[in-house]
């Protein structure tokens, strides 16, 4: 992959939540690059309250690029995985303490939650609207899409909802959890890199938004099958 090709999926995964665990195994779902605007809005929009509301709806309405994707059931603890949905702050504290590599998550209070990597790119975040079986995040920072590149200012939304079905056990649900990411840039540069990805742009667009999934399934599935550590791995980080 060339170098302006893997400037462009940092730009599409710093939308979801910018270099996480880089090893979802899960099958490859639809995606669809956008090159037009999207003429019908999307039921979440309804959810998020005015003020934010017409933020996203620009953002969802002419991406300039976005991708759906749906993730394989898993079991979990329905009030664990609702509630790290809600704090993934603590769920990069987890996969640090399961030994593995994940970018900081910062707590910026009232819901919103930053991310910077040092080298001028950050992206923070909020959840608008909260679904019975959803939530919708508004982002907005810039990241330097490759190494010769400036920083390009981004935003995003991300809806991610999580149906669920009941099982034998108190407690435990199935999940089946699928996500749309609409990222908007109006910069030249990352218009400049997504022509040089060509056919790849929408694959790791599609990549970014498993990776969204996974960040999360993946803590709620290993607490599923080891509860004991629950109050260990989603513990505040120690002062």
């Amino acid at each position: 992959m060339s170098p302006a090709s893997r400037g462009f999926a940092a730009l599409v995964l710093s939308i979801s939540f910018a270099n996480l665990p880089a090893f979802a195994q899960t099958k490859a779902g639809p995606f669809r690059t956008v090159s037009h605007s999207v003429t019908t809005a999307p039921a979440f929009l309804e959810a998020v309250p005015a003020p934010q509301r017409d933020a996203v709806s620009q953002i969802v309405r002419k991406p300039t690029i976005s991708a759906k994707y749906t993730e394989e059931s898993f079991l979990a603890n329905e009030n664990v995985y609702k509630w790290i949905l809600e704090h993934p702050d603590r769920v990069s504290l987890a996969w640090k303490r399961m030994k593995v590599e994940c970018v900081d998550i910062n707590d910026a209070g009232n819901g919103s939650f930053t991310w910077a990597d040092g080298e001028g790119s950050q992206l923070s975040w909020q959840a608008v609207a909260k679904l019975p079986d959803g939530l919708v995040w508004h982002a907005t920072g810039k990241v330097k899409a490759a190494t010769v590149l400036p920083m390009v200012p981004v935003k995003a939304v991300a809806y991610v909802r999580y149906p669920s079905k009941p099982t034998d056990t108190k407690g435990i649900v199935t999940f089946t959890p699928e996500t749309q990411v609409y990222l908007q840039t109006d910069s030249r540069a990352a218009n400049l890199v997504m022509r040089l990805a060509g056919p790849a742009a929408p694959k790791m667009a599609e990549e970014g938004a498993e990776q969204l999934l996974f960040y999360f399934s993946g803590v709620a599935s290993y607490l599923h099958k080891n509860p004991d550590q629950v109050g260990t791995l989603l513990a505040p980080k120690k002062k």
